[in-house]
């Protein structure tokens, strides 16, 4: 049986190979990674750093109020919200986690001791930005629905 020789060839070859590969699988998981982050999470860090300590007063304020406020989805696709409080408003807005949708403004109203939206949602995820209020005092939340 005659042997091949390695040559300065096959060596090229397998290099040009191997990175190739590496360069695709790079090239690949780029194009993923942008297809699928919808954006920034805080325009100005260093703005939102400054205005740390008054979201903190915020939720401490928020929390002694006391209200509970359950947010849920019904089967056709409406926010419910279920509330301590009673005579409370809201309203909000959904967005879609990745901004492929645009943004659905959110008008609540009183059915059956629920709040209810307006508006049913598309399908998928949604992060859901909610104020609920009574006269002067107001809690604020972010959930994720789907």
């Amino acid at each position: 049986m005659i042997a091949k020789r390695f040559t300065g060839l096959h060596m090229t070859a397998l290099l040009c190979g191997f990175f190739g590969v590496v360069i695709a699988v790079n090239m690949l998981m780029a194009t993923f990674a942008v297809r699928t982050f919808g954006g920034v999470v805080v325009e100005n860090s260093y703005v939102a750093s400054q205005r740390y300590n008054s979201w903190l007063a915020e939720a401490r304020k928020q929390e002694k109020l006391g209200w509970t406020v359950t947010p849920g989805i019904a089967s056709d696709r409406r926010i419910t919200l279920d509330t301590s409080v009673t005579g409370a408003e809201a309203s909000g807005v959904a967005s879609h986690p990745l901004g492929r949708q645009p943004d659905v403004a959110l008008r609540f109203r009183r059915e059956g001791g629920v709040l209810v939206s307006d508006r049913p949602l598309p399908a998928g995820r949604w992060n859901v930005r909610l104020t609920v209020r009574r006269g002067a005092d107001q809690v604020q939340l972010i959930e994720t629905l789907s």
